[in-house]
């Protein structure tokens, strides 16, 4: 087999990364982002990646850009023949898009083109999509526009979070390569152009998108929680703290202004909206742990109260 390098940095691209070490594949190097302080130490933390590549015995760059000679350069030197990139989250310039040649395979969370750029889990999700995958592309100088080799569709659940959508995923993702590169490289599979018609972007997430504001309609409030679950996590205030939101549903019916908790029992915690209830499935109070709503019910007296500002 060809020379592989991978390039990767969440724990997103760490079954991709153990899929192909783990093969035929003859893993000259690993790509990714560099250590960056963690906790409240702020100690220096390698990525996911990075500690799985150590761990492997991989021999490991950890460039800051790929814009400079001196990257590039130690890149060359790893003779890649394919570079293999899933969740990296540098750019790649031409010189280093050029450089393998098996050119660059990238494994991507959604059906391209809808759902390009850095959040296509959290877009599908708070979109209402009825189903997301993964796609196997031949990247190009474009943010997720190059041709598509493979996709691989999966049904999103009803009550699903993103981080429970996104461990799915990934898992996809490692057994869509393992079975796709060996096609690319021998040249059987040739990627077809994405249809510009259909495409979409999903934008970063800040920890601003990720308040609760109950004025609007509950199916898209419900959806919001559920794709910022577990990263950065939706919130409301209650008694002046900050309260977590990790799982909801949609009701129709609603009693009370929006924010007002006008139900709460083991089923969940129901608060109106602008348009029907969100039901609370799983909350965390500030300092605590995630609890299912008749967990969180323990001591804790919610009905009538009111949420958010």
């Amino acid at each position: 087999m060809p020379r592989l390098v991978f390039a990767g940095s969440s724990d997103f691209a760490v079954p991709s990364l153990e899929a192909l070490a783990g093969g035929s594949w003859e893993v000259s190097g690993v790509l990714t982002q560099p250590p960056r302080p963690t906790g409240r130490r702020r100690r220096l933390m390698p990525t996911p990646v990075g500690q799985r590549a150590a761990e492997l015995g991989l021999e490991t760059l950890t460039p800051v850009t790929l814009r400079d000679p001196a990257s590039v350069a130690q890149l060359a030197a790893l003779r890649p023949e394919v570079l293999v990139v899933v969740d990296y989250g540098l750019i790649l310039p031409g010189l280093v898009l050029s450089l393998p040649a098996h050119g660059c395979v990238n494994g991507h969370a959604s059906l391209l083109p809808r759902w390009r750029g850095a959040a296509p889990i959290q877009a599908a999700i708070l979109a209402g999509d009825a189903t997301t995958g993964i796609s196997i592309m031949s990247m190009d100088k474009g943010l997720d526009t190059g041709p598509v080799y493979k996709m691989q569709d999966t049904n999103i659940g009803e009550l699903e979070t993103a981080g429970e959508l996104r461990t799915r995923l990934a898992a996809m993702c490692a057994e869509l390569l393992a079975a796709t590169l060996p096609e690319i490289v021998a040249g059987r599979l040739r990627p077809r152009p994405q249809d510009e018609t259909f495409a979409s972007y999903a934008g970063k997430i800040t920890p601003e998108d990720a308040e609760v504001h109950w004025q609007g309609a509950a199916i898209e409030l419900a959806r919001r929680i559920r794709a910022f679950a577990p990263r950065p996590g939706a919130w409301t205030t209650w008694r002046g703290q900050r309260l977590k939101l990790h799982r909801a549903g949609a009701l129709a019916e609603a009693e009370g202004p929006p924010g007002r908790v006008w139900r709460a029992g083991p089923e969940g915690i129901d608060v109106a909206t602008g348009l029907g209830s969100v039901r609370l499935l799983e909350l965390q109070a500030p300092g605590g742990r995630v609890l299912v709503a008749r967990d969180f019910l323990n001591g804790r007296a919610l009905l009538g109260e009111q949420l958010g500002a």
